[in-house]
């Protein structure tokens, strides 16, 4: 009988055992979960870059670091949310000539002041602004939305004369001073802009009124002008032939390179050549801004920073 009632309480404790440990599993599990829970309401109380470091892209220290010959380059992750992200630069912060990277400033005022549905009349001093295609003809009536399209995409300095001079008594000048305003109150605080286009002074003229920035203020620019969907729409266009003449960007990228956003090109003799260009991250975490600066071959360099970018960093 002892035996009999020893068997069975061994069966009770065995059978209670089994019965408890769901509930243990369960509150080891409740247990990890709170401190999940715990961690993520700590790490929520600290600054947001803290936060972001958790999604970051995170450098493949395997992939040898991208190299350059441009004076100056910058690319920065931007995501949805949070913090941005440097991921390459180099001399961002150093002052050089932009060149026609100076357009995205004066459509950043076209759009700001102008109402897109007016019309200009291009003035034959508009006409004889220094660029080698010139493909709008004196006294011909435009409207504002269309002459951002040569503006944009063909880098046209005819266009960048005739929205800025002598339109609702805006002039040069006063324009000017707009986009020297916008710099500032963008916070591109080594950006001076003496010309609506970008042109180099004439050999005849003060060679110090050049357009000049960095690497980091065209980011700051290019980020301000994300949400303004006509830019990227003129800046994704390979051709536009709404008045005739066919537009062809200046862009070589476009059509190439994978989850192209837009870019604006620019080349003089003293800027060298230019390009900015925004590109979709990698599962569509938001955008990646690259600039380069005083390059001698500026879409060779970009399309390899942008496949440097993707297999540089874990996603």
């Amino acid at each position: 009988m002892a035996k009999k009632k020893k068997k069975n309480n061994r069966k009770i404790i065995i059978v209670s055992f089994l019965l408890a440990l769901p509930f243990w599993w369960g509150t080891n599990i409740f247990s990890d979960k709170l401190e999940e829970i715990f961690f993520l309401k700590a790490i929520a109380s600290q600054e947001r870059t803290v936060v972001n470091f958790i999604h970051d892209p995170l450098r493949d220290n395997r992939v040898a670091e991208f190299g350059t010959t441009a004076r100056a380059a910058l690319s920065v992750f931007v995501p949805f949310e949070g913090a941005s992200q440097v991921l390459f630069e180099k001399s961002a912060n150093t002052k050089v000539p932009i060149a026609s990277i100076t357009k995205l400033m004066t459509a950043n005022i076209v759009l700001k002041y102008y109402n897109l549905q007016d019309n200009i009349t291009v003035s034959q001093e508009a006409v004889n602004q220094e660029e080698d295609f010139g493909k709008l003809k004196a006294n011909k009536v435009f409207s504002v939305r269309y002459l951002l399209y040569p503006l944009l995409m063909e880098s046209s300095n005819d266009a960048a004369f005739a929205l800025a001079d002598d339109y609702s008594g805006m002039y040069e000048s006063k324009f000017l001073s707009l986009m020297n305003d916008e710099a500032g109150s963008l916070g591109m605080s080594n950006t001076t802009f003496f010309s609506v286009s970008g042109l180099d002074p004439p050999k005849d003229e003060n060679q110090k009124k050049i357009n000049i920035s960095t690497a980091r203020d065209v980011y700051r620019l290019t980020k301000s002008l994300l949400p303004k969907e006509l830019i990227w729409e003129i800046l994704s266009t390979k051709e536009f032939s709404q008045y005739g003449p066919v537009l062809e960007n200046t862009n070589k990228l476009i059509g190439t390179t994978p989850g192209l956003v837009g870019g604006k090109t620019g080349y003089t003799l003293k800027a060298k050549e230019c390009i900015v260009l925004v590109t979709k991250a990698p599962k569509n975490k938001g955008y990646i801004i690259n600039v380069i600066l005083g390059s001698n071959d500026r879409f060779g360099e970009m399309a390899n920073l942008v496949k440097w970018i993707k297999q540089g960093y874990n996603w």
